[in-house]
């Protein structure tokens, strides 16, 4: 991952010169005979008080960890240095942690299956949390959720420093010359995935730099993949709601662990584009491709990943290191691809004629209709059962390493000695359950 640009450190100096004043002066709140101290610190809540914790505090962010687990420790520094920034703010962010290896009971309730499980409570309501977690950019993403549904920009500087502000994990949307009403429902509903903004005061001059030539205008950017698009009506509810849930993928979508959570609101099918490695400087050239076909096919989520990145999931769809690459297919997002006949690899220089050819071939309907290897990806890494099962697999080769420990002078009677050392092999991952919780990794 690169490195956060210059104006996200900026904005987290910022918001830490903001808080020292603040944590100078610790604020005691009892409630239930608990104390909880209000002055920057990361809250041990159990039990015995969390509820209490919860019904106080209007944003409370709890962490649920396992001392056991190598993710959790990594976080648990970040969450030190976000915690005085986030209770300093305006609208201040508790942030809490609970032993939810400890606290089995607490942590069922509130649906905790892997660890870190990270949730903010709004007003007592728990929502899951899958953003960055590094100490900056977790106070960026956390700031989103209490800021307002629409933010009011009434200059230039304003919508600069907005821009500034919202960084470059979510998409930002700026109306021009729009009511604060005409996107206040869908701002609400997709909060979480996005930054919602109408500016009543601007120049000619950020119109330019922006590419808005007329208003009403409502323009999407995407700061981490350097893209932007412009809509410029019909502003009925429904073409504005359309635009808006398009537009909160890039149009060319990496396809990762992290980044599947993302599709899965989506109902739109996704062209996946598999190449052998993503930092080639030719695959660079077939994104290009990509981006101009995905502008006119708004009906489809372009998506790309690489066998050297990702190579388990290539192999879901019948490709590995030996065959013809690129390689295009439809996916579904859940069980079934397709193929499209007649659209084979040509002159890997002319990959404009064959995405082309490709989308023509499926448009008109050439497909031929596939099942992935093994079970739907999207519904295995976020299925209870899919864990629960794996966990009784693991359960079940722990328990023949143990026989074989015991009695490892005697003939085996499970199996063979290559299955078991395989099985110990996998048993012994100390995270090897949370290979189905691909969105809880770092």
């Amino acid at each position: 991952m690169s490195s956060p640009p210059l104006t996200i450190h900026f904005f987290f100096s910022l918001q830490l010169l903001l808080a020292i004043p603040f944590s100078l002066l610790s604020q005691s709140i009892s409630a239930d005979g608990n104390q909880f101290k209000l002055d920057g610190s990361v809250l041990e809540l159990e039990d015995s008080n969390f509820d209490a914790a919860i019904s106080k505090f209007d944003y409370i962010f709890v962490d649920f960890y396992a001392p056991w687990c190598g993710h959790c420790n990594r976080l648990a520094p970040e969450l030190e240095k976000a915690a005085p920034i986030l209770a300093g703010l305006k609208q201040p962010i508790v942030v809490a942690k609970v032993d939810a290896d400890k606290y089995k009971k607490l942590a069922s309730k509130h649906d905790v299956d892997g660890y870190p499980s990270l949730k903010i409570f709004m007003h007592g309501v728990p929502t899951e949390y899958y953003g960055p977690r590094k100490a900056d950019l977790l106070v960026q993403s956390l700031t989103k959720f209490v800021a307002p549904d629409v933010t009011l920009l009434s200059s230039d500087t304003d919508i600069r420093d907005f821009v500034k502000a919202a960084g470059s994990d979510y998409p930002i949307f700026i109306g021009f010359g729009l009511n604060e009403s005409m996107i206040l429902d869908p701002a609400v509903k997709y909060k979480k995935k996005a930054w919602f903004s109408v500016a009543n005061g601007f120049s000619d001059e950020i119109m330019t730099i922006h590419g808005v030539n007329k208003v009403p205008a409502l323009l999407a950017i995407y700061p981490a993949y350097n893209e932007q698009s412009i809509f410029y009506g019909p502003f009925e509810e429904k073409s504005l709601e359309d635009y808006i849930k398009k537009s909160l993928l890039p149009l060319v979508f990496p396809i990762s662990q992290g980044s599947l959570k993302s599709l899965q609101d989506d109902q739109r099918k996704v062209l996946l584009t598999i190449i052998k490695d993503e930092t080639e400087e030719k695959s660079k050239g077939l994104l290009d491709v990509l981006k101009a076909a995905a502008s006119a096919n708004r009906d489809l989520i372009f998506g790309y990943v690489g066998i050297k990145q990702w190579e388990d999931f290539a192999e879901s769809f019948e490709v590995d290191k030996k065959t013809e690459l690129p390689r295009m297919v439809v996916w579904d997002g859940n069980v079934d691809y397709y193929s499209v006949t007649g659209s084979e690899n040509g002159d890997e220089t002319d990959m404009a004629t064959q995405v082309s050819r490709f989308l023509k071939g499926y448009r008109e309907g050439r497909v031929i209709q596939k099942r992935i290897n093994g079970p739907s990806l999207l519904t295995l890494m976020n299925s209870k059962l899919g864990a629960m099962l794996l966990l009784l697999v693991i359960c079940i080769v722990l328990v023949v390493v143990l026989i074989f420990a015991m009695v490892k002078d005697e003939p085996l009677t499970v199996g063979t000695r290559e299955q078991v050392v395989e099985g110990r092999s996998s048993a012994l991952q100390p995270e090897s359950a949370e290979l189905l919780r691909p969105f809880k990794e770092d």
